[in-house]
């Protein structure tokens, strides 16, 4: 099992930044890659980034590439997603997730993390 515990969400003016952080615990040496992914209300949950946790390969979605960097650190067991330039529309529930090896997709998810910004 693979626990993940967001934080770092809140309230920010468009333009402003916050750095959202996702501490995992238990069997983590079994973590094959984390992402960060959104909901917005009446929305689909949708991806927003991806590392891959034995190296430092990274992938974004259109919408956030030059505006936010994920990140990791192995030894504390901590991904972190840097939001730059956020916009109203990148208000959401921002999740981390993790897919331990062999599984293929995404089977572990925290319970979310609140980021509002406003006009």
């Amino acid at each position: 099992q693979v626990q993940l515990v967001e934080s770092g969400g809140g309230l920010v003016q468009a333009g402003g930044s916050l750095r959202l952080s996702c501490a995992a615990s238990g069997r983590t040496s079994t973590i094959s890659f984390m992402g960060w992914f959104r909901q917005a209300p009446g929305k689909e949950r949708e991806f927003v980034a991806r590392i891959i946790w034995s190296d430092i390969s990274t992938y974004y979605t259109d919408s956030v590439k030059g505006r936010f960097t994920i990140s990791k650190d192995n030894a504390k067991n901590t991904m972190w997603l840097q939001m730059n330039s956020l916009k109203p529309e990148d208000t959401a529930v921002y999740y981390c997730a993790a897919a331990q090896s062999g599984a293929g997709s995404y089977n572990y998810w925290g319970q979310g993390t609140q980021v509002t910004v406003s006009s």
